[in-house]
């Protein structure tokens, strides 16, 4: 079964905490932060005295995304504001296995996030210091934007690598994650969905009715027929 991590930067921020709640009682099996700053992507959104605060509202996987330069700079304070997990861009850093492997050093698993026009070939030297790699399927910024189709094979070619080298490496996939590309994903070798407004953060469906949705709609795709009652 997929993973669904929730995409707050999609959720309602007056209520976050409300929303984290709900969320935990119908599963999920990560939240995702993303964490812009204005330079590395053209916003700004979460920072770590949110994840603090959050943090002690949910035991479920903090998993930040950190899409900001010089990503070295900031593990510690992602790390004790209550981070289980922290992706950085090759993109965003100079000394790449450096900055994977202090995030290691901290006891969290480390991912690397690469753009749509990024090539795998960046991961070449670092494969025994990654615990998942994030795969951008939208240029990063921005929530509510369309889907690139040429990434559908970059997730299979990383798939084909992973077991060829028989690793121990997840494949998260961020973008437009939709009931339209989640089929597809999956096929070629997804393992965490990072949902937002495309499949879970819909404003005529309440939160519990859009996860049981999803839910339902990934158990079928699996073969379980499991419905959420």
């Amino acid at each position: 079964m997929a993973k669904i991590g929730p995409s707050l930067m999609c959720a309602d921020m007056g209520n976050l905490e409300d929303s984290v709640k709900r969320l935990d009682k119908g599963k999920v099996d990560f939240y995702h932060f993303d964490v812009m700053d204005g330079t590395f992507v053209p916003n700004f959104t979460m920072g770590p005295d949110m994840i603090k605060t959050l943090r002690s509202h949910s035991t479920t996987l903090f998993d930040v995304h950190l899409m900001i330069k010089e990503p070295e700079r900031y593990i510690e304070l992602f790390a004790d504001a209550g981070a289980d997990m922290i992706s950085v861009h090759a993109e965003a850093t100079i000394h790449l296995q450096r900055t994977l492997q202090s995030i290691r050093n901290r006891g969290l698993k480390a991912g690397v996030a690469l753009n749509p026009s990024t090539p795998l070939s960046v991961l070449d030297y670092v494969w025994d210091t990654v615990d998942y790699v994030v795969l951008m399927t939208v240029n990063p910024g921005f929530a509510g934007q369309k889907f690139i189709p040429l990434t559908f094979e970059k997730i299979a070619q990383l798939k084909e690598t992973i077991v060829q080298k028989e690793l121990d490496i997840e494949i998260q996939v961020d973008g437009n994650i939709s009931y339209d590309t989640i089929p597809k994903v999956l096929e070629k070798g997804a393992d965490m969905l990072v949902c937002g407004t495309s499949s879970l953060f819909k404003k005529d469906k309440s939160l519990e009715k859009a996860l049981e949705e999803l839910h339902s709609f990934l158990d079928s795709l699996t073969g379980k027929n499991k419905v959420n009652s």
